[in-house]
């Protein structure tokens, strides 16, 4: 996420190329991506590993290579082009699918950057309602309201979010910056309890004792779950962020890097949030499983079992830090569909719709499916931004296709986004992919489609005026 400053410097330089002045040195970056990726859904992500049955050797090095990818894919797919355009990623698509569909897909992003946003807000309920004795449960309807005590609770937190995102970001991003080196050490201190908890000296011994593949056992002997392959392991660890990365997202981030080398930046978030933080999640619901044969996967009632109020203000804050700023992006989505509204009443009507969703329990529940599609969705947007940046003037074609033709709707972008994701989504649902495999897929089919339609449908590129080149 941005600093408080980040966010001033984007909305001052939201339609032309920031400039030197504004340009940020690597260090600004690190802390903005650790603070992002240590977040209250790894309490939810790291157990829903176990319980899906992933084996602890698959996790540990199946994260790692998967963490080590979207490093990489941040870095040399993100980065270059960030730097070498320095727009937002929303202008850019404005320039180049026009503005009519980049309201579209701004909908689209928002709502979605919502639903992420409830799933945090019923994560942090959890926590609160630990104390008080209010119970999380999941219902087995997606769209099932829990206990009422419980829904009550996420309307509470979820309107404080609401309130706070609304009144400015500069003071929540402060705590986050504040509060993320904390954070990462208590994810590191639940692992620990874990497995003193488990009688477990080390990893090793936690596999050679079968407490893991115990646990495993007797969830899938309750819910029925078939086991969550290596390669799933892999395909979600790097492309649960797939709208960051692929879909292009960060760049509206790096293009204040002063250079390349900020593009290593979300490795921290990567390797402290993401590997560490999801083991350790894991952990707790392993070890509560061997000492009260309870399988529920509530985030505040296994960080509660470890570390008692350090971990329920953990996993409050680690929500709310994150809430926050997503419940920010999704008003300035929304802001950008109704201009004339502030983006004080976007920002509250963007909390409003995260709130609804944290209320069912089931979606924060999902979330290993969620971020898949949600990459499925947003990540083809991306390609068309790869290829109008490295091809489309080089097989003579026009870049920023819809500025240049003052087309609010560039059709040919339009098909080449909602083909492949129409399929994709297809494939999820009715046919039971694991979603993270269809983002990839769906960029590639995104980028040739866009390619292939506009060298069907263009006509041959006018001469370049000085003002063109200089846009």
């Amino acid at each position: 996420m941005t600093t408080g400053n980040q966010l001033t410097q984007v909305n001052e330089y939201e339609r032309e190329p920031v400039p030197p002045k504004a340009q940020l040195g690597a260090g600004k970056f690190w802390g903005m991506y650790a603070g992002e990726h240590t977040a209250g859904t790894e309490f939810m992500i790291g157990p829903l590993f176990l319980a899906a049955g992933a084996s602890i050797q698959d996790l540990i090095i199946g994260l790692l290579l998967g963490n080590i990818l979207a490093v990489l894919t941040w870095r040399y797919l993100v980065t270059p082009i960030a730097i070498g355009k320095r727009l937002t990623l929303y202008y850019q698509l404005e320039r180049i699918a026009g503005d009519s569909l980049t309201k579209c897909y701004n909908v689209v992003n928002g709502l979605l950057f919502c639903f992420l946003a409830g799933a945090m807000i019923t994560v942090s309920a959890s926590a609160v309602g630990v104390p008080f004795n209010i119970h999380y449960t999941v219902p087995e309807a997606t769209f099932g309201f829990g206990a009422p005590s419980f829904t009550g609770l996420v309307v509470v937190v979820g309107v404080i979010i609401a309130v706070v995102a609304a009144a400015g970001y500069q003071a929540v991003a402060r705590v986050a910056n504040i509060a993320a080196p904390w954070m990462i050490a208590i994810f590191a201190a639940c692992g620990v309890v874990s497995l003193v908890q488990m009688e477990a000296t080390s990893f090793a011994a936690l596999s050679e004792g079968k407490y893991w593949s115990d646990a495993i056992a007797f969830v899938q002997e309750k819910e029925g779950v078939q086991a969550f392959p290596f390669w799933q392991i892999v395909a979600f660890a790097w492309l649960c962020n797939g709208a960051m990365h692929f879909g292009m997202a960060d760049l509206s981030i790096f293009r204040f890097a002063r250079n390349a080398s900020s593009g290593w930046a979300p490795s921290i978030g990567m390797f402290l949030g993401h590997y560490m933080g999801w083991i350790c999640a894991a952990l707790l619901l392993a070890a509560q499983i061997k000492l009260s044969q309870d399988h529920s996967a509530n985030p505040g009632a296994l960080a509660w079992g470890a570390l008692g109020w350090t971990g329920i203000i953990c996993v409050v804050i680690a929500g709310w830090t994150t809430a926050n700023p997503t419940i920010y992006r999704a008003g300035l989505a929304f802001q950008g569909v109704m201009p004339n509204c502030s983006r004080k009443t976007m920002t509250l009507m963007a909390g409003a719709v995260a709130t609804i969703a944290g209320a069912f329990p089931n979606l924060s529940a999902q979330l290993l499916g969620f971020v898949g599609t949600y990459g499925t969705i947003l990540g083809p947007m991306g390609a068309i931004v790869f290829v109008d940046y490295y091809l489309m003037k080089k097989i003579g074609l026009r870049d920023d296709y819809a500025v240049r033709v003052g087309s609010s709707v560039n059709l040919v972008a339009l098909v080449a986004w909602l083909l492949p994701v129409s399929i994709g989504l297809y494939l999820i649902f009715a046919k039971g992919i694991f979603a993270a495999y269809a983002v990839i897929p769906a960029w590639i089919a995104c980028g040739v489609i866009y390619l292939a339609l506009s060298k069907l449908t263009q006509k041959p590129v006018p001469p370049r005026t000085t003002t063109e080149n200089s846009t």
